[in-house]
């Protein structure tokens, strides 16, 4: 349990996860996580399903201990969340700052 705490704690001194796009084509993942350094998502998402496989490999970043099933199940519920409460990518024009005061 110290364990998973001192990896939260780390984690949570970080600003945000590194996302890199590209074509996951070739090994057939529309996402992966590269151990606790950054995510890849396959460019060629779009919408929902790009929403959905950002928080998916966002998941296994910050609770690695979860199981593949249960980082499905947890995606997918933020995603119809969030999709239901209308969020949509769009470009930051208001540059509002986030809880902890950073933009």
């Amino acid at each position: 349990m110290v364990i998973l705490v001192l990896k939260i704690i780390k984690l949570s001194m970080a600003k945000y996860i590194k996302v890199k796009y590209a074509k996951l084509g070739k090994q057939k993942a529309w996402g992966i996580a590269h151990g606790r350094d950054y995510i890849e998502i396959d460019e060629r998402l779009k919408g929902r399903k790009h929403l959905e496989i950002l928080l998916h490999e966002c998941l296994h970043i910050i609770l690695p201990q979860l199981e593949e099933e249960e980082v499905i199940k947890q995606s997918v519920i933020l995603t119809n969340t969030l999709w239901r409460e209308s969020y949509r990518r769009v470009e930051d024009h208001e540059n509002m700052p986030l809880q902890d005061g950073s933009n």
